[in-house]
């Protein structure tokens, strides 16, 4: 038995979003028999699963401040002397680890099936990738668009995201959106399993 596993990291945007990407939808995801770009062929996983690392950005006065070099005392060798410069940069020697201030905090876990917390929008504008749920609640407790429609929908959305078609007002448009897909499939039914997206208040 064989399961995927991704670990993804993102910082917190006030303090109630956050997003991630959630792996490709070309290659190994359309063509599930093959191990390019991929471990195992997809189809040989039992499941595709997100294990989220949610965090606080710490911000900075002096933005020279999060890029200072430090070097631990406790971590030098007996014979090592501590470096004053690394090339025009100047190094700081402090006593342990703890000493240096972190420039993240507040660390939040989850773990979830990838298609549960998926949206039905890209993860970036440049790249052929899933896009997660921004609300970290809905992240937390697997809340996606798909979560009530199941990992099926899930799948033929995704593999036919953006190349297949639909006509509206007399116009061919492309169906990236998962309202769209379902009027295309002609499950307007299905329509009301869709989860909508968490209105966020405005800090």
């Amino acid at each position: 038995m064989k399961f995927a596993l991704d670990i993804k990291t993102t910082f917190r945007r006030n303090n109630k979003t956050a997003g991630f990407t959630l792996g490709s939808y070309g290659s190994y995801f359309k063509e599930r028999d093959k191990d390019k770009n991929i471990q195992f062929p997809y189809s040989q996983y039992l499941g595709h699963f997100c294990l989220g690392i949610i965090y606080t950005r710490i911000d900075f006065n002096d933005d020279i401040e999060e890029t200072e070099i430090y070097q631990v005392r406790k971590l030098l060798k007996e014979s090592e002397l501590p470096k004053k410069k690394i090339g025009e940069r100047k190094v700081t020697t402090v006593k342990n680890l703890k000493s240096i201030t972190s420039v993240i905090k507040d660390f939040d876990f989850f773990a979830a099936e990838k298609w549960k917390i998926a949206s039905d929008k890209q993860g970036s504008g440049n790249t052929a990738n899933i896009g997660s749920i921004i609300d970290i609640d809905d992240l937390k407790n697997g809340n996606g668009i798909f979560s009530k429609l199941g990992e099926k929908w899930f799948d033929e959305y995704w593999m036919n995201y953006g190349s297949v078609t639909m006509i509206r007002n007399g116009e061919t448009i492309k169906i990236t959106s998962l309202k769209d897909f379902l009027e295309f499939k002609g499950k307007t039914t299905l329509l009301k399993k869709i989860i909508p997206k968490t209105k966020i208040k405005k800090e």
